[in-house]
């Protein structure tokens, strides 16, 4: 081949490799979010919206909030609503799991398209400020002489928060079907009532919480990490005396039906936008740590945290 002819090709191979990310600049993407706005889960899909598009790869994102039942509500709503659209991402995560094994639905996210896991974030348990319990262990005093008396609140049945609360009855001898627990179908709920001093103790990521603890309006008592958070004076559940630590996790999934090709498109998008800058400011400002996975390492790894959350959960007393 003579060179220029090369030179040529080479050049046109190059437009056409181009083409798919100058395609993916004008898609306008659409998010479901299976929850009332406020909690972790809106706060994810937007920040992840805003970073698509300051990476380039999304011209437009619109969102749509639907909570309930674990996300379930949502999740029903995604797969049948927006099957074979390559435009199409959910946000999901460890509650969406455990919300599907203590609620059965008909609908399971394993019928949708698994694109990536984002952000792994520890929960946290906070009191209101004017609240009589200082410590955990006020918690765990009046947990014995009373379930009922201590009202949990916190995300969807068999969120983490939920398995947390039930991990500690069951270590400190009370039943875990007796905890008093208050579901939320969304995080601006669950801080409106741990506000209004309608709960004992609210659970979820700190993210949901800093502007409240910083603010003085909550007051953190313990962490379900294995170590305390960094920057964030506050023990863990395990110092003080509590065999409980257990995780969350947050991560998108595509619609059910679409192509190999249009599954790997939307997987380089979200680590595009992972790469972006507004996504790296998201994860200070909330203090998500980055805990990317995509393809089939996503899909493996929610296949064994299914098996994983079930054991917990029986071991918790929850099923």
């Amino acid at each position: 081949m003579r060179r220029d002819t090369f030179l040529k090709s080479a050049f046109a191979t190059a437009a056409l490799g181009a083409l798919p990310l100058s395609a993916w600049a004008t898609a306008n993407l659409k998010m479901m979010i299976p929850a009332n706005p406020g909690g972790g889960w809106d706060s994810t899909g937007r920040a992840l919206g805003k970073a698509l598009q300051d990476a380039g790869v999304a011209s437009a994102v619109s969102f749509e909030n639907k909570g309930g039942a674990a996300g379930a509500i949502g999740l029903a709503q995604f797969v049948n609503a927006s099957k074979g659209d390559p435009n199409a991402l959910m946000v999901m995560g460890a509650v969406m799991l455990g919300g599907i094994i203590t609620g059965k639905p008909p609908v399971s996210v394993t019928q949708a398209t698994p694109i990536a896991r984002l952000t792994s974030e520890f929960n946290v348990f906070v009191v209101p400020a004017a609240s009589p319990f200082q410590t955990m262990k006020d918690v765990v005093e009046a947990l014995k002489k009373d379930p009922a008396s201590v009202k949990w609140g916190g995300g969807s049945r068999g969120s983490t928060e939920h398995i947390a609360a039930a991990m500690l009855a069951r270590d400190v001898g009370v039943d875990a079907s007796k905890i008093n627990y208050v579901p939320f179908r969304g995080g601006g709920e669950a801080v409106a009532a741990i506000l209004g001093n309608n709960v004992s103790v609210g659970g979820s990521g700190y993210s949901e919480f800093q502007q409240y603890i910083e603010s003085g309006k909550m007051r953190p008592i313990a962490v379900t990490s294995p170590q305390r958070l960094k920057g964030i004076n506050v023990p863990t559940m395990k110092e003080q005396g509590y065999n409980v630590e257990i995780g969350n996790w947050r991560g998108v999934y595509g619609a059910p039906g679409i192509t190999p090709a249009q599954r790997d498109a939307l997987v380089d998008r979200v680590v595009k936008a992972t790469r972006s800058k507004a996504w790296a400011e998201a994860l200070e400002k909330n203090q998500w740590t980055p805990a990317l996975l995509t393809g089939k390492a996503f899909e493996d790894f929610v296949e064994r945290e299914f098996a994983s959350l079930r054991v917990t959960m029986v071991k918790a007393g929850m099923i």
